[in-house]
């Protein structure tokens, strides 16, 4: 089986969808499944380098509707190559140029067009039209699923989804909207390389400070949605009415955003608390990142809307316990297994999440940490994702 992933880009700083392709082609290559992505990605672009796997970076593209004038021809001379075609995401010119290109093949009679998935990746959650802040582009996104969107979801063989929540959320903000199939197939994330002392000095060096004090992480981009400043408000608060203010861990916020408008905000309400306390290290990869995962007590993550949270996911992997509110669409799977915490998107709701975490006992601890490397083993893992996602292209699975 050979598959083309259409992705508008792969630059890590773009958020969880480059990262979801990049694992799951991965699952897909353990088990003999060929992919290629065409992207609009500068070709030059330096993380294409660490690439594994075939890329056709077509850009840079033009305008916020990533427009490339170079991807109607390439994908003229080569989607007749693929079984199946996955857009990974919606709102942009590549899945409009996809989906022009498979009615011409139809059209001429091409008997060999591929059969055609769409993966929102959260996208069609109500969040995006309800949300104060978007009320713009809420109006663009209805007219653009009016127009064009609906056509390319309702027409493709099969609408695959991370988990349940999202697949009933996808219902809420759009009409007309019926799939010709929904495929839960989940998100699996890549095993992460066992701990070794040098993840643990290249995280400290991003830290200076920290030492080997207990902290909490954040790791995301640093974003109005991901409730950054919930989360500095509520650390604030807490930390005030505790009786022994080393009872809650320091802080450290990880992740790009810092020199927005936003990330300025939140640097302003961390330099309201005591010194040494909170901690800005930036976007952390590789062994920095790692290091972090490794040497957290716990996650935390008081979203207003997460799809999947593939962050969660790998915390879970290291064995550590997620602090997420109940807006991130996998916390069903982290309440059941009671491996972590989950309360309300509120001030109140991540407020509760820090008081109970402060009071937990080692052992209370050390149980949910066990429960976290579970959770992953039983529903996150790339094998069973993988295992999953190939079910789909079977044909007898659309029909």
């Amino acid at each position: 089986m050979k598959l083309l992933h259409v992705v508008a880009s792969l630059d890590p700083k773009a958020g969880g969808v480059c990262q979801a392709v990049r694992t799951m082609i991965a699952g897909l290559t353990a088990k003999d499944v060929v992919s290629e992505v065409v992207s609009l990605d500068a070709p030059a672009a330096g993380f294409l380098a660490a690439n594994t796997f075939q890329t056709h970076a077509l850009g840079p593209s033009r305008g916020p509707w990533a427009y490339s004038r170079r991807l109607p021809a390439w994908l003229a001379a080569n989607v007749s190559r693929f079984d199946c075609i996955i857009l990974h995401g919606l709102w942009l010119y590549p899945n409009y140029a996809v989906l022009r290109t498979l009615r011409q093949l139809t059209m001429t009679g091409n008997l060999q067009a591929p059969r055609l998935f769409v993966m929102p990746h959260g996208m069609l959650d109500p969040y995006f039209q309800h949300a104060s802040s978007r009320r713009l582009k809420a109006w663009r996104n209805w007219a653009y699923w009016k127009l064009i969107e609906s056509h390319i979801v309702n027409s493709a063989a099969g609408v695959l989804f991370t988990c349940e929540t999202e697949r009933l959320l996808a219902w809420q903000p759009f009409s007309p909207y019926h799939p010709q199939r929904e495929l839960v197939v989940g998100l699996g994330v890549e095993e992460p390389t066992p701990y070794h002392p040098a993840m643990r000095q290249a995280f400290t060096a991003k830290c200076p400070g920290l030492d080997n004090r207990p902290y909490l992480l954040f790791l995301s981009r640093i974003h109005d949605k991901k409730g950054v400043d919930l989360l500095l408000q509520a650390y604030s608060e807490v930390s005030r009415s505790l009786s022994t203010p080393t009872q809650l861990p320091a802080l450290v916020i990880a992740g790009p955003g810092l020199d927005t408008e936003y990330g300025q905000h939140i640097q302003q309400l961390a330099a309201q608390l005591p010194p040494s306390t909170v901690y800005f290290p930036g976007m952390l990869e590789r062994e920095a990142k790692w290091g972090a995962f490794y040497g957290c007590e716990a996650f935390i993550l008081p979203s207003h809307q997460e799809n999947f949270g593939i962050a969660v996911v790998e915390s879970l992997a290291c064995g550590k316990p997620v602090l997420i509110s109940n807006q991130v669409n996998i916390w069903r799977e982290i309440a059941e297994a009671k491996s972590g915490l989950v309360e309300e998107d509120t001030l109140a709701g991540t407020k509760r999440l820090l008081e109970i975490w402060s009071v937990l006992t080692k052992n209370e601890k050390f149980h949910m940490a066990v429960q976290a490397r579970l959770t992953y083993n039983y529903n996150f893992s790339t094998s069973i994702a993988t295992a999953t996602l190939i079910e789909a292209f079977v044909e007898k699975q659309i029909i």
